[in-house]
């Protein structure tokens, strides 16, 4: 009796481990799907910040200030997808 009440509860162990590990997945992708525009967006705004810290530093300090204002957006994207994750 206790060898298969120690099997039930391995098995359903594992169960609950496939179950959850399952949930995790489709959740993540889930949440992904729901902000295709805002991933892309963050996608183009890193591409950008490369692009300006691989440009020449000849620009009178408008490059540096191009940086600033991309870091700016890349940080606001980033809070606007945690903020739609909570709702």
């Amino acid at each position: 009796m206790a060898a298969r009440y120690i099997g039930a509860m391995k098995a359903l162990k594992a169960s609950a481990i496939v179950l959850l590990s399952l949930s995790a997945l489709g959740l993540n992708s889930a949440f992904a799907s729901r902000q295709p525009h805002m991933d892309r967006a963050l996608e183009h705004l890193r591409a950008a910040r490369a692009e300006l810290k691989s440009a020449e530093n000849n620009k009178g300090g408008w490059r540096e200030r191009a940086i600033q204002n991309v870091d700016r957006a890349i940080a606001d994207t980033e809070k606007g997808r945690a903020f739609a994750a909570g709702h």
